[in-house]
């Protein structure tokens, strides 16, 4: 809420709240005004919600269904960030049997059929994703999402979590003709959230997202905790961080270099 909002404020910018020179009515936080009129794009799984946990739960029972073992959780929340069929196509091989491709969109359809059922039913944002957003709308950031996840389903997991309303526009990758590393995606989100592209970020987690970013001529801010195959460390995000409580900062960092 906003309380908890003035206190990252505070946590991020070092600063206490506005008293005798407060505009009247004002109650939020002190936030950097290089946000307002920037655009800030999120990717979804792995970077704004842990959906690991229902991703993974609905490919094991796809794969139990084919006789196949489940795959462990731990181990397998690398395999998500490329939109379910590739999901399929990782969790079969990691199961033991590469799927047919002949079966490939059979077994995608029903992967998303059994992940609709339970899509919040485990998942959840990452701890302090509502504050962050929070200060950076308060800061007039426009927020939107751009994920490789079918919209449609994008948009009953955020709607499930009450996250619909914080973002102008949620772009998925049906949505698009080319969906990320496709620049064009990057820039669809940004432009019906009526944002410019050269006041613009974009957040995610995989290497996906940082070849967008470079392709549209975005800076790209990693999240250590997400799904990257990759470490991280090693992917050259213009900035990384491991908490949300770090991104405002980061974010008014990079929006002072474009």
């Amino acid at each position: 809420g906003s309380q908890q909002a003035w206190v990252l404020a505070q946590n991020v910018w070092g600063r206490t709240p506005l008293t005798a020179n407060a505009e009247p009515g004002f109650t939020g936080p002190m936030t950097d005004p290089i946000l307002r009129g920037a655009t800030i794009a999120f990717d979804l799984d792995g970077t704004l919600v842990d959906t690991a946990p229902d991703l993974i739960g609905a490919l094991n029972v796809v794969l139990v269904q084919e006789g196949l073992a489940p795959v462990p959780l731990a181990a397998s929340r690398r395999l998500i960030g490329g939109g379910a069929l590739r999901l399929v196509e990782r969790g079969f091989a990691q199961a033991g049997r590469p799927v047919d491709p002949a079966q490939t969109l059979a077994m995608t359809d029903r992967l998303v059929e059994v992940y609709l059922d339970r899509i919040s039913q485990e998942s959840a944002p990452y701890e302090g994703m509502e504050a962050a957003l929070d200060v950076l709308a308060e800061g007039g950031a426009t927020l939107v999402v751009c994920t490789n996840k079918r919209e449609g389903l994008s948009r009953t997991l955020l709607e499930a979590l009450g996250l619909t309303g914080r973002f102008a526009a949620i772009v998925g990758a049906d949505s698009v003709p080319d969906c990320k590393p496709d620049p064009g995606h990057l820039r669809a989100a940004i432009g019906l959230g009526g944002g410019d592209m050269g006041r613009a970020l974009l957040v995610g987690d995989t290497e996906t997202d940082l070849k967008t970013g470079r392709a549209a001529g975005v800076p790209v801010v990693g999240v250590s905790f997400g799904y990257s195959e990759t470490a991280v460390e090693d992917l050259g995000f213009d900035r990384l961080i491991h908490a949300f409580a770090e991104l405002p900062a980061a974010a008014a960092a990079l929006l002072r270099t474009v």
